[in-house]
């Protein structure tokens, strides 16, 4: 028997709602649906709340003050909630949906995209860097932006290929300076001290360790020889956010198939927390609303568009 499926995806309006309990409720409503849930988004407005991701560490956060910092199993580093915000939460079955990850992600980048576009300012990805992000000298150009995500994965003028064989020599190291290795499509972030190398056929895992001989940035992964099949290795440059703020961060989690998590829009915000974090991990980064960039709109307005074009999006 097929389940009824509400693919209309209705969004619903929680208003004003502490953090941590709704946090708790998305967990809740995730470990509790069956095949036949329907999925739901739900938009809502946070108090101020400093919010960590899995990877988020410590000393990304300056000077909390009396702004609570709250652990979370999603994705991502540190971010910040506060009043003139629309945080929404896409509670979606992805099995159900017919989609991936990687898909999902680009939806919701999308959504906001479009909302954007209909108060008349462009929306730009940035290669590396989840989130949505708008030009400070010009927020309604539509100019290509040069830091784009690119078809393929490269480093400027050179593609990666590496037969396995030559660098999992079990005994044997090597190492890239300033890079990381990350698989297209992961359903997870690594944990702690774990990075991953992309395999045609398979994902290993490989141990990381420091290289006593290595300045700053530079990374050692230690793997083994159990393949002789070419791969094709992203390596992906540190995100370049020249002339750009950032005014919409995403960070999901995905269990068992089923999305919480999702997508906070800055609208009419006091920035002034951003200045104490490095937001989402990246020193220097700036943070903007749509007030700051000359566009004057209510929460109710923004947060009834951006549900419309999440609802239309995510739908298979």
């Amino acid at each position: 028997m097929t389940p009824t499926i509400n693919w209309s995806l209705t969004p619903i309006n929680l208003g004003k709602v502490d953090y941590l309990p709704t946090y708790e409720a998305m967990q809740k409503f995730t470990a509790e649906r069956t095949a036949e849930t329907s999925d739901q988004l739900w938009l809502c407005e946070h108090p101020g709340v400093y919010t960590q991701g899995l990877a988020g560490r410590t000393e990304h956060i300056f000077n909390a003050g009396a702004i609570p910092v709250v652990q979370t199993n999603r994705g991502g580093q540190v971010t910040y909630h506060g009043p003139g915000q629309v945080v929404a939460y896409p509670l979606m079955d992805l099995k159900r949906a017919g989609y991936f990850i990687k898909e999902y992600v680009y939806r919701i980048e999308e959504a906001v995209i479009r909302t954007l576009m209909h108060f008349g300012v462009t929306g730009h990805r940035v290669a590396g860097a989840p989130g949505i992000y708008v030009r400070l000298d010009d927020p309604a150009g539509h100019a290509v932006l040069a830091q784009r995500p690119l078809n393929k994965a490269v480093i400027p003028n050179e593609e990666v290929v590496i037969p396995v064989q030559e660098f999992v020599i079990p005994g044997q190291e090597f190492a890239i300076p300033g890079q990381e290795f990350v698989i297209p499509g992961l359903t997870r972030d690594p944990v702690p001290g774990e990075h991953w190398i992309a395999d045609q056929v398979r994902n290993d895992k490989a141990s990381v360790t420091p290289d006593p001989g290595s300045s700053p940035g530079q990374t050692l992964i230690r793997g083994r020889n159990d393949s002789s099949r070419r791969q094709r290795v992203t390596v992906l440059p540190k995100p370049d956010f020249t002339g750009l703020g950032k005014i919409a961060a995403l960070g999901i989690k995905v269990s068992r198939n089923c999305t919480y998590h999702g997508v906070a829009l800055n609208v009419a915000m006091d920035l002034e927390p951003y200045s104490r974090i490095n937001p989402c991990g990246y020193a220097g980064l700036q943070t903007v609303d749509l007030s700051t960039i000359g566009v004057h709109v209510g929460w109710a307005e923004a947060a009834d568009i951006l549900g419309k074009r999440l609802a239309s999006q995510l739908e298979p």
